[in-house]
C-alpha cells in the first residue's frame, strides 16, 4: 500500500506520499531452517538483502518535488521462533512466538524535479 503522512518541522508542515512501492530483489545468501523438539520450528536468514523502487512526492508551503526513488536495505540477519501445538486436535497451527532482526546499510537514492 501507498504511504501518506505530514510531518512538522520548525520551517513548517511536510506532506509526502510514497506510493507504487515494488520489491525488486531478495537475496537470501544464508537461510536453514530446524525443527525444535517438542517446541517448534526456528527459522535462520543471515546476510539477507532486499531492494525496493518506489514513487514519492512532497510538499510544503514553499515547495514540492517529487520523483522515483530506490531503497536497498542490506546485511539484514533474522532469527524467527515458531509454535506449533503438541495434540492432533484439529487442523495444525502454527504462530510466532518470538523474533528477532537486525539491518546493517539502509542505502536511500532519490531522483527528482522540482
Amino acid at each position: 500500500p501507498d504511504l501518506t503522512g505530514h510531518e512538522k518541522f520548525s520551517l513548517g508542515n511536510v506532506k509526502y506520499n510514497i506510493s507504487r512501492i515494488h520489491v525488486t530483489a531478495v537475496e537470501l545468501p544464508s537461510a536453514s531452517i530446524s525443527l525444535l523438539p517438542g517446541s517448534g520450528i526456528k527459522l535462520v536468514i543471515g546476510n539477507a538483502s532486499l531492494t525496493i523502487d518506489m514513487n514519492w512526492n512532497i510538499r510544503t508551503w514553499m515547495f514540492k518535488d517529487s520523483g522515483r526513488g530506490t531503497v536497498h536495505i542490506s546485511k539484514v540477519f533474522v532469527t524467527a521462533i515458531f509454535s506449533t501445538p503438541l495434540d492432533n486436535a484439529g487442523p495444525t497451527s502454527i504462530s510466532l512466538s518470538s523474533c528477532w532482526t537486525t539491518s546493517g546499510d539502509v542505502d536511500i537514492k532519490l531522483n527528482g524535479k522540482t
